[in-house]
Order: C-alpha cells, then structure tokens, then sequence
C-alpha cells in the first residue's frame, strides 16, 4: 500500500451535468465539454503538482474533501469530474481502478478547492 500525500486543488469543480454541451458532428448529436469544464481542467491539471504522471495502473482508493461556495451543490456530481480530471493529468490511467471513494462536503464561501489523496492498494 501506498499513500500519496494531500493535494489541495483552489477553485469549485463543476457538476458533471452541466459540465456538457450537445453538438452536431456530421449530422449527429454528440457531447463537447464546456468552457467552463476545460477551464476546470486546465487548472487542475496546473495545480496538481507532483501527482501530474504519476500514471497509477493498479487500484485504488480516492480520499476527498469538496469545500464548496454554497451548500447548494451535490458532492456526487463533483465526483466524475475529479476523476476524470485525474485521468486527464495522467495521474491514474484509468479512473474504473478507483475501489473505493472516501468524501466530505464542507462550505467555504472564500475558498471553494478540493483536497485529496490517493492510496495505491
């Protein structure tokens, strides 16, 4: 086992249902991230620091603390999008080794962020 240190990510992860558009590729619907969401992204992937290619291959478990601008949002839409963002910054290879997710929502109205961990099993 293997246990990364905390990570803190400054600015609120948007939720994964308004995180896309539906587009017309060649005649059909498909899904395009929005502006918001590629903003998101490329500011994780900055701040992400030493988890940046880390390239995980194996399992593990997520620990995560969502400190929001308000109580009004979900802690399960923020999930994906996180994952994904891991995914995206090369830090696992692939969210679907992620067994188990560990998280808690609190309310910082002045410094919306995220914090998390990761343990290799």
């Amino acid at each position: 086992m293997i246990e990364h240190d905390w990570q803190t990510i400054i600015g609120q992860p948007p939720s994964k249902s308004n995180s896309y558009k539906i587009i017309t590729l060649s005649g059909h619907g498909s899904l395009a991230k929005t502006p918001g969401l590629k903003a998101y992204e490329q500011s994780f992937y900055v701040q992400v620091g030493k988890y940046r290619d880390l390239m995980i291959t194996g399992f593990f478990e997520l620990h995560l603390r969502v400190y929001f601008a308000s109580m009004s949002h979900d802690l399960d839409n923020s999930l994906k999008i996180i994952l994904d963002c891991l995914q995206y910054t090369k830090t696992v290879k692939n969210d679907n080794r992620c067994v188990k997710i560990v998280a808690d929502k609190f309310l910082d109205k002045n410094n919306p962020r995220i914090e998390f961990r990761i343990i290799e099993i």
